[in-house]
């Protein structure tokens, strides 16, 4: 029997990314100690660089940037400013560090490619980590940590355009219907349908910078009308998506 999964449905939407940088461009920093070329430490900004020197007991070893896939990515908003993750009894990570640093000095055919995919893996398994912990504040990861309400969100993830009701999610959550709004709402700070909605208006962001017509994506996310997916949207982003189709648009042009 498959383990639960709490995060494919999400990253699966967004294309991670990870590319070498110098210090002055790094939001993720894999560090070792003086005289070491084995990994022990991992910094993580997911939106600010890092200012990060040497340090007596650290020395940077591999600097990268980070892509979250855009600004839509709740990821972003969930993590926190800054992750550390101390990978010196994870052989696994430590490894793929290694895998990471190799292809970055070596640059060889391909680099960027397995970078990506490396890269990647590093981030998911940051992301598990600090699921692992819990957060302290209301919000997605604190969502993904619950055992219960995690069953509704990644219900929500993997089936955006279904008509949801509450019943349906504390189903799921194996909780009743009033014990389970009490604990969405304290856990990820919002309600079950408020966050559904917010999720239905990032992926449908996503389709219409893709240039797709605004009536489809109406249809995919269960608005009765394009007219009634541009107030959503309008109220959610501030522009209709028409405008934002427009935009996406020229901007492929200017390429």
């Amino acid at each position: 029997m498959s383990r639960f999964d709490r995060l494919s449905a999400l990253i699966s939407r967004f294309s991670l990314s990870v590319s070498p940088a110098t210090g002055e461009e790094a939001n993720l920093i894999v560090f070792s100690p003086p005289g070491s070329d084995v990994p022990n430490r991992v910094l993580l900004s997911p939106l600010r660089l890092i200012c990060s020197p040497e340090q007596a007991d650290y020395v940077p070893m591999f600097r990268a940037c980070t892509d979250w896939g855009g600004q839509a990515n709740p990821l972003l908003s969930a993590l926190p400013p800054l992750i550390e993750l101390d990978i010196s009894d994870n052989a696994e990570t430590v490894m793929l560090v290694r895998l990471l640093k190799a292809e970055g000095d070596a640059q060889r055919c391909g680099f960027g490619s397995v970078l990506n995919r490396l890269g990647e893996v590093l981030m998911v398994r940051l992301l598990r980590a600090q699921i692992e912990q819990g957060a302290t504040e209301p919000g997605l990861l604190n969502g993904l940590s619950d055992a219960r309400i995690s069953r509704a969100i990644v219900a929500i993830h993997e089936r955006p355009e279904k008509v949801w009701r509450n019943e349906e999610f504390a189903q799921i959550a194996g909780l009743s219907l009033s014990r389970f709004a009490e604990l969405f709402v304290q856990v990820v700070g919002e309600t079950p349908m408020a966050y559904l909605r917010r999720w239905r208006m990032v992926l449908a962001r996503q389709d219409v910078e893709r240039g797709e017509r605004i009536q489809t994506v109406a249809r995919r996310y269960g608005y009765g009308s394009g007219e009634a997916l541009s107030r959503a949207f309008r109220r959610q982003f501030g522009e209709s998506p028409l405008a934002l189709r427009r935009e996406a648009a020229a901007d492929l042009q200017t390429v």
